[in-house]
């Protein structure tokens, strides 16, 4: 039997989730609900639950500041948040899993299942976390990358470019290093493409700043910073060329 404190602001999506787990989870006893951080504060003082089902937004502050008070808790946390393309996006960058406000119960099910297997998130990728949500029109400084072993945090201004590997994705650093994620490069380009990064081929996703020229022979390619030479799709030409003018107006 696993113990759970579900920490939610909203009295009927606290009710539900509750439900949802008492009715689909019987292996998870709910030892105590709070609706702020104040009464999250009272019941971890008293409490080590196995699972701590963790709401962002709350009336008196936010569940990062819970986790604040209790920089030491050992219990999993489940992050629960409404559906918001920005919250979304941070959790993203931080490779940290979250439930998604409607969700279903197969999804329910799923975020139990990883929080019985996963370790915390360290101090590091939660920072990332809370930064980017808190300033959702700002670049966030950095990203977490999912690799088969492990979770590596990078500099987004270290990237020079990203290469899909079928169903994958192979970073390229400053430092000459490569960095493989379990992820397509369709989910990064839609993460990145509004931080000065573009998709200039099928295969390839690129950060502006490293690029050095446009060669228009040879069917069009970039030539990099590093040395490097891209090709470009024929529908992307007209944008990158329009983009490389905006930059060196």
């Amino acid at each position: 039997m696993l113990t759970a404190i579900i920490v939610e602001d909203m009295a009927d999506a606290l009710k539900l989730l509750k439900s949802d787990l008492e009715t689909n989870h019987p292996e998870i006893k709910i030892i105590d609900t709070a609706q702020s951080v104040v009464e999250a504060a009272k019941s971890l003082r008293n409490h080590q639950p196995d699972i701590l089902f963790l709401d962002i937004m709350l009336g008196d502050g936010t569940g990062f500041d819970v986790l604040e008070i209790f920089p030491d808790l050992k219990s999993k946390i489940i992050f629960v948040t409404a559906s918001d393309e920005f919250a979304i996006r941070a959790f993203k960058f931080a490779a940290i899993d979250y439930v998604l406000k409607p969700y279903s119960n197969e999804e329910l099910a799923q975020a139990i299942a990883k929080a019985k297997e996963q370790i915390q998130p360290n101090t590091e990728r939660l920072s990332i976390l809370k930064d980017t949500l808190s300033a959702p029109e700002q670049k966030p400084d950095k990203i977490s990358l999912h690799t088969l072993d492990k979770i590596i945090i990078v500099a987004l201004d270290d990237i020079v470019r990203c290469e899909s590997d079928s169903n994958n994705t192979i970073f390229y650093l400053e430092n000459g290093q490569k960095i493989f994620v379990t992820k397509t490069l369709k989910y990064f380009s839609d993460m990145l493409q509004n931080y000065q990064f573009l998709r200039v081929h099928q295969s390839h996703l690129i950060n502006l700043q490293c690029i050095s020229a446009f060669i228009k022979t040879d069917g069009g390619y970039l030539m990099l910073k590093n040395g490097e030479n891209i090709p470009v799709s024929v529908r992307k030409k007209p944008e990158i060329i329009e983009i490389l003018d905006q930059m060196h107006r």
